[in-house]
């Protein structure tokens, strides 16, 4: 399984530590959610900060973009160094032409939909999707609790990209700590999504480390 630190939870006054930190514990991706104040409360950072974090660390970008008119952005995202380009699919009415689009900006597409959303939603899209983000709680904030109903959206998701595609990635957010971890990636979850549970850690590197090993076991 892929683990994807969100930086939402670091702490950006040693934000170069932090990196560092979990990309020598072997972390996959570095996770980047992107917040507009409309399409959710918080507001977070655009493509400046993450352009100014991309020379940091070598570590694939997985940008979650949780904004209203994601199409107007993707572009700008992807110039600062962007790698997988994920928006939600209640946040756009053209979600096939917006992942054919990301694609072929030499990029990943992703696309992420609320607790509310069906997986069935994806049906007529998943062909076009290089990843799946199941959001396990509402967006918006860190810190919250895990929602168990995805785990069975999990599974849902699992079926469907088996018949139609096999290539594309599942990646949960929201609430994964070390109780849900081995739960998440029971269900079928290639990727998770892991803030709070790292970093408020007092050693992120040694928790990251940890949160893997509970999958060996």
């Amino acid at each position: 399984m892929k683990f994807a630190p969100s930086l939402l939870s670091a702490d950006f006054a040693r934000i170069a530590e932090e990196i560092s930190a979990v990309e020598g514990a072997g972390a996959d991706y570095v996770h980047l959610d992107v917040m507009d104040g409309r399409f959710v409360p918080n507001i977070t950072w655009g493509p400046k900060i993450i352009g100014d974090l991309r020379a940091l660390t070598p570590l694939p970008f997985d940008a979650h973009l949780m904004i209203v008119e994601p199409e107007r952005y993707v572009e700008a995202f992807v110039a600062v160094g962007v790698n997988i380009v994920t928006f939600h699919l209640e946040a756009t009415p053209h979600a096939q032409r917006l992942l054919a689009h990301v694609r072929s900006l030499g990029v990943k597409a992703g696309i992420a939909i609320d607790p509310q959303t069906p997986v069935a939603a994806l049906a007529e899209v998943v062909e076009y999707c290089d990843l799946i983000l199941i959001m396990s709680v509402n967006p918006g904030f860190g810190g919250q609790s895990f929602l168990p109903r995805s785990l069975v959206k999990i599974r849902e998701a699992r079926a469907l990209v088996a018949e139609r595609n096999p290539q594309c990635e599942i990646e949960v957010d929201g609430g994964i700590n070390a109780q849900s971890l081995p739960l998440v990636a029971a269900a079928g979850a290639d990727v998770a999504v892991m803030g709070s549970a790292i970093f408020d850690a007092a050693d992120p590197a040694a928790q990251l480390r940890t949160l893997r090993a509970l999958l060996a076991t």
